[in-house]
């Protein structure tokens, strides 16, 4: 059997015309655009919700850095994968019988599951580098700014965050390549991303080499794409007299 096994290896037929020969391209093509979406939007809503959650970690109210780490420690230490399936399977089931019906009933719920959860999963991870970010500036810029009149609020939007985010836009490229690649999870609830386009082209053409392969090379272009992305944000970004690139 064993060597059976490498004959049948041998005897492989390539056939990489699966990757743009209809239907199977426009597959991908679907898939690609479905993971754009997905990592895109779940990235809004990640960058806005990991600022605010940054931003009340360090605030001077106890309370609202209590609420703050609440949400980072639950978020951040449960896999994403756990997250997904609660939220798809088990989520409706907290607003009542009747909801949960009307909730289940809604076209696209898996793809709408999947984009909230990837953005507040990551938005966990954003709220700690912008927690790093505000750490590194001294408490001179914090004094300096509330001495001209501002409010702690006014203080935080006009001059600490922006302040924060140029510092952490390295950080934030890993995590805008991250949630590009944890939404090939979303595959597991049926989302038609490029992952799941890549097994349902295996499994119709049995050329699962062929197809990963592709959507490996797609995966590899996203990431060099945010990578150039963020780079050039960065250089117009960087603060004069740091380090950078």
């Amino acid at each position: 059997m064993f060597f059976r096994g490498i004959m049948l290896g041998l005897a492989y037929e390539f056939d990489w015309s699966v990757l743009w020969r209809n239907p199977y391209g426009m597959y991908l093509l679907k898939g690609i655009w479905v993971t754009i979406q997905l990592g895109l939007i779940g990235w809004v809503i990640a960058l806005s919700l990991g600022v605010l959650i940054g931003t009340m970690r360090i605030s001077p109210w106890r309370w609202l850095r209590f609420l703050g780490g609440a949400y980072v420690e639950l978020f951040r230490n449960i896999p994403f994968m756990v997250q997904l399936f609660f939220w798809y399977y088990a989520g409706p089931m907290l607003f009542g019988p009747s909801l949960q019906k009307s909730i289940n009933s809604i076209i696209g719920l898996n793809y709408y599951v999947a984009i909230i959860a990837l953005g507040m999963y990551t938005a966990s991870r954003v709220a700690e580098h912008t927690r790093a970010g505000f750490s590194s500036i001294s408490r001179d810029h914090y004094q300096a700014a509330l001495s001209t009149g501002l409010t702690h609020p006014q203080m935080y939007r006009y001059v600490i965050i922006p302040y924060a985010l140029r510092i952490i836009i390295p950080p934030l490229t890993t995590e805008f390549l991250t949630i590009f690649k944890n939404s090939s999870i979303a595959m597991t609830i049926g989302v038609l991303e490029t992952t799941f386009m890549s097994y349902k082209i295996d499994s119709e053409t049995f050329h699962g080499l062929e197809s990963t392969t592709g959507a490996c090379l797609i995966y590899l272009a996203l990431g060099l794409a945010v990578v150039r992305l963020m780079g050039i944000l960065e250089s117009r970004l960087k603060i004069p007299g740091m380090i950078g690139r």
